[in-house]
């Protein structure tokens, strides 16, 4: 499932272009992401994530990083066993291709837009 354009609003992955948010695992997307609060990520927006055995999550938290993901989100997950990383998207793609290219069990949600 590499990644190989992301620009404001878009993402090609695997030569299919999606224009809504959206959680990229090595084998499988989950297309049309809603979150509950919107720029605000909670647990409750990563069921697709749990669903699957995912060590490393990655954060793409928009063009312009508005996208907040709360620390204790980010605690709660370590307690889980997933180590998450949290960036802009275009840092995340590129942090996302590099990590699933080394074999890890990874997923990327992405925020697509601001």
């Amino acid at each position: 499932m590499k990644i190989t354009h992301y620009s404001f609003g878009k993402i090609v992955i695997n030569g299919n272009e999606y224009t809504q948010d959206i959680i990229v695992f090595h084998d499988s997307v989950f297309p049309s992401w809603w979150r509950k609060q919107g720029h605000s990520l909670c647990m409750e927006d990563l069921g697709e994530v749990f669903k699957k055995d995912v060590k490393i999550l990655i954060v793409g938290t928009g063009a312009y990083e508005r996208m907040q993901v709360p620390q204790s989100l980010i605690e709660e997950l370590k307690q889980r066993g997933i180590e998450t990383f949290v960036y802009g998207t275009e840092k995340a793609v590129a942090v996302f291709n590099q990590l699933l290219a080394e074999g890890k069990a990874i997923a990327g949600a992405f925020h697509l837009t601001c």
